[in-house]
């Protein structure tokens, strides 16, 4: 056994007491009332930070909710590596799910349950405590380590993109590795190499400047909801191919590899289909469901309303009928572009007698796609090898996380999502968990992790 296994042996409980307290901080980004909270939340975690022997601990404002910085930079000629995390969390509610109180942490059955456990306190403290394992029983780290935790990634880092443009010298590194995120399962590990990107915009139709009597005026103007609905069929043919001009152009097409690794990941789609209730699935021709949800582009009709809502009749033409679209993008596809497609294809097919509106929502994120065979990518896998005894899943997801575009476009380097958090321990959801076995698993995942970075070239 190293010497940092002993000290992380040696001090496991104490460090799931720092847990709990971490836990106990009431952090959630998304409710004014607690931006107080998010500042002690942050102070918590630059004492955590300095307690581990890092240096130039501090505080940094963006404008809304800080984060904080440190590091360690005294390994001249070797990689420096950041290290992500966000110290923010979801609202709680609804609390009469809950098992036991949301910021009252327990430990139940090797468990311990709190709003944040898994996402992302639980995940983003394990890194602090590798660090000072390395530290203190060695003296020094393999390699230059920045930790960047951030307290606004619930609520989408409005704030982040203006940081890290005005901090690029500071924040300068080689890679960066996040602790938020997970692993397929208990036994199986995975590496996350893709993320869809994400654009949305609302589309206002309007006809006549009121409601107005559809028996008077039916068949002599236009219905705004006859023309929205116009609108939304030309998004799609039958087969569901979008048919927005350009909207394609881009995409970063799949290659053979890419699907024979999303093959290698077990799928049960008549379990997929039993989860949500479907009979029969449908999208896009020639790609698997998995190839659909993960790599190929979408365009959804999120929300539509319009005209009279209530019980019974009105027989009224409305003013104005409205939707709501997103679009999930790939590699290569540019938000802004795409919105612009959008946009012309909307007034394109737009019938007479209607005027229309599009407006795009400030929720953009371009996709991520890191090479499966980047040097940070070979080295979490080595790692994943000694602590699974298993090749791990080169898998992507079909939502978005917003940081690691960011840093790419930003800095110019990609993001190893190294974490250890479980789908089935209820992120978001009441009665959220986090297993202590992945605690312990991912303090030596990191030590490991630090010393095989270090071997990249800097």
């Amino acid at each position: 056994m190293t010497d940092w296994q002993h000290y992380l042996d040696e001090h496991q409980e104490q460090f799931i007491q720092e847990m709990l307290d971490f836990l106990r901080i009431t952090s959630i980004s998304g409710l004014s009332e607690h931006m107080p909270d998010i500042r002690r939340a942050a102070e918590w975690v630059a004492a955590r930070a300095q307690t581990a022997g890092m240096d130039n601990v501090r505080i940094m404002e963006t404008g809304a909710h800080p984060l904080v910085y440190a590091d360690w930079l005294h390994a001249p000629g070797k990689p420096t590596v950041a290290i992500y995390g966000h110290y923010d969390v979801q609202p709680v509610d609804p609390l009469d799910l809950w098992e036991s109180p949301p910021f009252e942490p327990e430990i139940r059955d090797g468990r311990v349950y709190a709003r944040g456990a898994n996402d992302d306190k639980g995940n983003m403290l394990i890194p602090i405590l590798a660090v000072e394992a390395l530290l203190k029983t060695r003296g020094e780290l393999p390699l230059n380590v920045k930790f960047f935790f951030e307290g606004q990634e619930e609520i989408g880092s409005p704030n982040l993109a203006d940081f890290i443009a005005g901090h690029k010298e500071e924040l300068a590194c080689d890679l960066v590795v996040s602790a938020d995120g997970g692993q397929w399962s208990e036994d199986q590990p995975a590496l996350m190499i893709g993320l869809r990107g994400l654009a949305a915009v609302q589309i206002d139709v309007t006809g006549p400047d009121h409601d107005v009597h559809s028996g008077m005026y039916g068949g002599a103007i236009q219905n705004p909801i006859h023309a929205l609905a116009q609108i939304l069929a030309s998004f799609h043919g039958p087969d569901g191919t979008i048919r927005v001009q350009g909207f394609y152009d881009d995409v970063a097409m799949l290659l053979p590899e890419d699907r024979e690794r999303i093959a290698a990941i077990p799928y049960d789609e008549e379990a997929f289909k039993a989860s949500i209730g479907v009979d029969e699935l449908f999208g896009e021709p020639g790609y698997t469901t998995r190839e659909r949800t993960w790599a190929r582009p979408t365009l959804e009709i999120n929300g539509v309303w319009g005209g009279f809502q209530g019980e019974g009749s009105k027989t009224v033409i409305p003013s104005t009928a409205h939707a709501k679209i997103s679009c999930r993008l790939v590699a290569n596809q540019d938000p802004e572009s795409i919105i612009e497609h959008i946009t012309r294809h909307v007034e394109a097919h737009t019938p007479p007698g209607a005027r229309v509106m599009v407006t795009p929502y400030e929720s953009v994120a371009g996709a991520y796609l890191m090479p499966a065979d980047h040097p940070g990518n070979q080295a979490a896998r080595d790692v994943h090898l000694q602590l699974y005894g298993k090749e791990p899943y080169y898998g992507r997801s079909g939502g978005s996380i917003p940081f690691c575009t960011l840093f790419l476009e930003a800095l110019g380097v990609y993001t190893v999502n190294f974490a250890f958090a479980l789908r089935d321990e209820l992120q978001h959801s009441p009665n959220e968990f986090f297993r202590l076995s992945s605690f312990r698993r991912g303090q030596t995942g990191y030590c490991l992790l630090l010393d095989r970075l270090a071997e990249m070239r800097g």
